[in-house]
């Protein structure tokens, strides 16, 4: 039989009747040109049948107003459902922080009765028990708490909305009476 490239067989008769061929590979350089580039295919393919281990981006779950500060008032902690806060904040320096759970757009919707709040946004993270805390450990990044400055603004209806980044894309919205 004529060898192929580099190929050829070589037999053995361990029974006279029923010899046993086998392919040997010799190496010439059609065979290597083969082998590196198996082995390349076999490397790239291993490298793309790997998913990714990174978790998607929780979608927004939640929006709330956690807490009014004023210097009249101190911190006023907003229950759930609660529609105006309970304390006359009237004043300068009024501070709104908002909870938002799930990772939203980075420029939400905010107003005081229609005129543009600004603020920051700081990432919440959580234990493993789920409970909060600031990202200065290695924590999971679970969503933003935003501080807002009214800026003189002294009375009106807080509103704060935001679409999420990912599926669903839902948008979450809460609003207060600041009085």
């Amino acid at each position: 039989m004529a060898a192929y490239g580099g190929d050829r067989r070589r037999c053995f008769a361990f029974n006279p009747n029923q010899p046993y061929c086998a392919l040997v590979f010799c190496g010439g350089n059609g065979m290597t040109k083969r082998l590196e580039i198996m082995s390349g295919v076999l490397l790239v393919l291993s490298l793309v049948a790997h998913p990714a281990t990174a978790a998607s981006a929780p979608p927004l779950t939640e929006v709330k107003v956690l807490k009014v500060e004023s210097p009249v008032c101190g911190f006023e902690t907003i229950d759930k459902g609660q529609a105006q806060t309970r304390c006359n904040h009237a004043g300068p320096n009024i501070r709104i922080y908002v909870l938002e759970v799930g990772y939203g757009r980075s420029q939400p919707h905010v107003a005081l009765d229609g005129f543009e709040v600004d603020g920051t946004r700081t990432p919440v993270c959580a234990y493993d028990n789920g409970n909060l805390t600031d990202c200065s450990q290695r924590t999971k990044v679970v969503g933003n708490l935003y501080i807002f400055n009214l800026a003189g603004k002294q009375e009106g209806t807080f509103t704060f909305s935001n679409t999420s980044i990912n599926a669903p894309g839902n948008t979450m919205s809460t609003q207060l009476y600041i009085k």
